[in-house]
């Protein structure tokens, strides 16, 4: 127990080094990307300070198994570089045992993001995309980008060239009005301000050394252009003002769901999935049995027009074939969804299982490297990292389009590592192996040579 509780002594401290140092590195890159977005749009304090709280929760996610992986390559390179690995296998202890204290701890923090992952960070997801769009509401031009069309706003897409975080004020604008069905508008101007009615029933925005043009859609060659120095478009956004969603406002995507809740939606779409099929098959069999036995059966559109008996049989193949058309894309839609859940239920449990799988590949390691400084270890943690995200993100996208099955999408990465952490646990025993032969024979020889000496 004494060398157990040693072994896991030497992983305590890279484990919160290196936990806390990539949550640093998750958090600043979070904040670098959408403080310009947060920052000088009226909003308090303790709500930007929310939506980061919130998205701690995938953080950390992704930071536990990395740190998993530097404390093992760390600690056991350490114990290696300070002879600790040879003291422990002379005094009789094997490689397995060695790893199996970081291999229990492992298992443990796996059930820890298990349940993190169906209990906690579904409903840190939800609560962080209600906030956002929250915030959206209240601030519209939180999502006007530069150089992005914005189509946050019913009826219109918006284009800024420029935005100015402590103002409304906005440059090179163009707008597309497509709220009058037979007309196109497009309104381009130098500059341009953004503000809310009173009652936040309206955007106002007004416009400065522009042009409007307008097209009859009904009429291609009614084209008019208008040019002007300001002009004003007041824009339909009621409930842009920010209030709190209530629970329920916004259905939860695959992210924002539990394990187990997507699994109930994933059976439900088989059930459809199924009818779908069998639907088809009876569609497809009749129709197949009315052209054999000459029954050309009658439509609307047949019944309504004089057909002869051919071009009616061609009229019931197309009516027939739009019929089947329209069941495959159901089948394609309902079959895409459940992949996409079945792709984030996996997910739910692969990203924790990598923790014990990055204990196989780590301790092994570090003994052969025999070194436990920062460097290696995040050097090699962030090569075996980024080839199992890389897995991970390529499988997802293959699953997500039915290229791949959700399972080998999700877990190809882990399985990988398991054979290649596998292969280095034996490379590591036959080192062992080989290392205690030869100081054994080394030994022997000597006490051969004492023996063999003559006394002087």
């Amino acid at each position: 127990m004494l060398l157990y509780r040693t072994i896991l002594r030497a992983h305590i401290g890279p484990f919160f080094f290196s936990f806390f140092t990539l949550m640093f590195v998750f958090l600043l890159q979070f904040i670098m990307r959408y403080i310009d977005q947060l920052v000088g749009k009226g909003l308090g304090g303790w709500l930007i300070a929310e939506l980061i709280v919130l998205n701690l929760a995938w953080m950390l996610v992704l930071a536990v198994p990395m740190s998993v992986l530097v404390a093992t390559l760390m600690a056991y390179g350490n114990l290696s570089s300070s002879n600790e690995i040879t003291t422990m296998k002379a005094s009789g202890m094997s490689v397995y045992r060695m790893i199996a204290p970081s291999f229990l701890v492992g298992g443990l923090l796996a059930l820890f993001l298990v349940y993190f992952n169906n209990e906690i960070l579904p409903d840190a997801n939800h609560h962080a995309k209600s906030l956002i769009i929250d915030i959206r509401r209240k601030k519209p031009t939180l999502t006007i980008e530069a150089g992005k069309f914005s189509n946050d706003i019913s009826g219109y897409s918006i284009l800024a060239r420029k935005t100015f975080e402590q103002s409304n004020e906005l440059e090179g604008v163009t707008i597309y009005d497509y709220t009058n069905p037979d007309t196109d508008i497009l309104v381009t101007a130098k500059k341009g301000n953004v503000s809310f009615s009173r009652d936040f029933e309206n955007l106002i925005m007004d416009l400065t050394d522009g042009e409007i043009h307008e097209l009859d859609v009904t009429d291609y060659h009614a084209y008019r252009t208008i040019r002007f120095n300001h002009h004003r478009i007041v824009m339909n956004v009621e409930g842009f003002m920010f209030q709190r969603s209530s629970e329920g406002t916004f259905e939860r995507g695959d992210r924002e769901l539990s394990a187990p809740v997507m699994q109930l939606r994933v059976d439900s779409l088989k059930i459809l999935i199924k009818e779908i099929r069998n639907s088809i098959g009876e569609k497809m069999k009749t129709h197949f049995t009315n052209l054999l036995e000459g029954n050309f059966g009658s439509t609307q559109r047949s019944q309504q027009r004089q057909f002869t008996p051919y071009t009616q049989q061609l009229d019931n193949f197309r009516f027939f074939s739009a019929l089947v058309y329209n069941d495959i894309a159901r089948l394609e839609y309902y079959e895409n969804e459940a992949d996409e859940f079945l792709v984030e239920i996996h997910k739910k449990y692969s990203i924790p299982v990598a923790c014990i799988v990055f204990v196989l590949v780590g301790a092994p390691l570090g003994m052969m490297v025999r070194r436990g400084g920062f460097g290696i270890a995040a050097t090699l943690s962030l090569g075996f990292f980024l080839l199992y995200w890389s897995f991970l993100v390529g499988g997802e996208k293959l699953a997500d389009r039915d290229i791949i099955s959700p399972f080998w999408g999700m877990w190809s990465a882990n399985i990988l590592l398991a054979l290649l952490g596998v292969y280095l646990v034996r490379r590591s025993i036959q080192h062992s192996s080989a290392m205690d032969y030869f100081w054994k024979k080394r030994f022997a020889k000597m006490i051969d040579e004492i023996h063999t000496t003559p006394n002087e």
